[in-house]
């Protein structure tokens, strides 16, 4: 468990390096999730997790306003939910989902970015098979014990608890992300450092140095492109 949450803890602060792309990322998702339904986090569950994700990113208020607001307008502007599979080094995978208004640029883009960077796209379900769906949350100043057991009173369902580094790591079904967020708050978590959905690998592979090198650069070039909002792999980075 733990090597898979030092995959999560690296994106997380390779991510909060690139706050600019961060908050457009989210500005086009919390638009669509406002969309979606009424564009109020109270009546729109979609929507409310979103904006719950976009907290552990400190991502300003004027983006948030400014993109529920757009989806107030009825500004009708379309998107689509892909995603995409594929193969790096040496038996390495990877996911790619997107969140795009061209599809057919999207698809290209991310072909591209797959063969010219040591990769080969694959077809859909070619790799997803090998991850599993997860909430994530990560918070400090808990017990291990005492969350684990206030779950458990609040008779709350989740795959796993445990700490790593000072913080509390709790993994959900996806489903249940925000019955366990609730039941966290109702624990006395005020702050969040993860709160996010992951593709988790059920193993992971070491690469060569070398192998390694092209892989990162392969994912940076995908994390870039305009319309990816997550890209999910199995290596164990060192």
């Amino acid at each position: 468990m733990g090597r898979k949450w030092n995959n999560i803890k690296e994106k997380k602060a390779q991510k909060d390096k690139n706050t600019s792309r961060i908050y457009a990322r989210f500005g086009k998702e919390i638009y669509v999730a406002a969309q979606s339904g009424e564009p109020d986090p109270e009546a729109n569950q979609t929507l409310r997790l979103t904006l719950e994700r976009a907290k552990t990113y400190s991502v300003p208020k004027h983006i948030i306003d400014r993109a529920i607001e757009k989806a107030k307008g009825g500004d009708e502007e379309n998107y689509d939910q892909l995603r995409y599979e594929g193969f790096g080094p040496n038996g390495s995978m990877i996911i790619v989902d997107a969140l795009t208004n061209n599809v057919n640029r999207t698809a290209s883009e991310v072909r591209a970015a797959f063969g010219k960077n040591g990769g080969n796209m694959g077809v859909s379900g070619s790799v997803s098979y090998m991850f599993d769906h997860t909430g994530v949350f990560a918070f400090e100043g808990h017990d291990v014990d005492d969350i684990l057991e206030s779950l458990m009173e609040q008779e709350v369902d989740v795959r796993d608890v445990f700490e790593e580094n000072a913080l509390v790591v709790v993994y959900a079904e996806p489903d249940q992300f925000a019955q366990v967020q609730d039941a966290l708050k109702s624990a006395g978590v005020d702050e969040f450092k993860v709160a996010e959905f992951e593709m988790l690998p059920q193993t992971e592979v070491e690469l060569s140095p070398e192998d390694q090198e092209t892989f990162e650069k392969l994912v940076d070039v995908l994390e870039d492109l305009e319309d990816v909002q997550n890209v999910f792999h199995n290596v164990e980075l060192k």
